[in-house]
């Protein structure tokens, strides 16, 4: 993805409070030389931000002509308002080995033994995870086929099929699931109960 920026000539807390104002956003690259300080046109990075591959891929930053790597670092909204206050990007090359959470992509859930024919539901147990491998082999989201799975089965990290040179940071822990089979509950709804019938009324003896 592209997006364009522009030299941020002042600085300080007046300053990007007067760009916000005008309908700019402040914001740094950092990262292969000098910090740069930059300002973006607000409503296009508000919806930029709305797509997946804005977070977790390698963008192209368009400045004075100039196009860099970047990759997205952090975004600071305002508390209430649907409202970009400050974004930070990192300059990458082919050489820059990244850490990055991307998205699971899941494929095959209806296709399954466990949801077709064991009549379970697959819980998605994690929606992203952190990876590091080289700027240049980071994937826009892992794809997770749950298509082998069956009723009592679960997928962890350790089956998925990662490409060469892309490691899960799983800090500390060992293995963790992604995805499990949950059977459904059953609801049983009791039948009702009849009431038992009146007693039939004696006729009584006449006089």
């Amino acid at each position: 993805m592209k997006f364009t920026a522009y030299p941020r000539e002042l600085q300080g807390t007046g300053a990007s409070r007067r760009l916000r104002i005008s309908g700019k956003v402040p914001g740094i690259v950092y990262g292969a030389g000098e910090a740069a300080m930059i300002e973006l046109d607000h409503n296009a990075l508000y919806h930029a931000l709305k797509k997946e591959a804005f977070h977790s891929s390698i963008l192209e930053m368009e400045m004075a002509g100039k196009v860099e790597k970047v990759l997205l670092r952090d975004v600071q909204m305002h508390a209430w308002k649907q409202l970009v206050q400050h974004v930070d990007f990192q300059r990458v090359d082919a050489t820059t080995r990244i850490s990055k959470k991307v998205p699971l992509h899941f494929i095959n859930e209806a296709d399954s033994q466990a949801v077709k024919f064991d009549n379970c539901l697959i819980s998605h147990v994690a929606t992203e995870l952190e990876i590091e491998c080289l700027a240049e082999k980071l994937p826009e989201f892992l794809t997770v086929d749950l298509g082998g799975l069956a009723k009592g089965q679960s997928l962890h990290v350790n089956d998925l099929k990662l490409d060469a040179g892309i490691k899960v940071v799983l800090h500390g822990r060992k293995n963790p699931v992604i995805a499990a089979v949950v059977a459904q509950e059953v609801e049983v709804v009791a039948e009702p109960v009849a009431a038992p019938a009146a007693p039939a009324k004696k006729a009584g003896k006449k006089k």
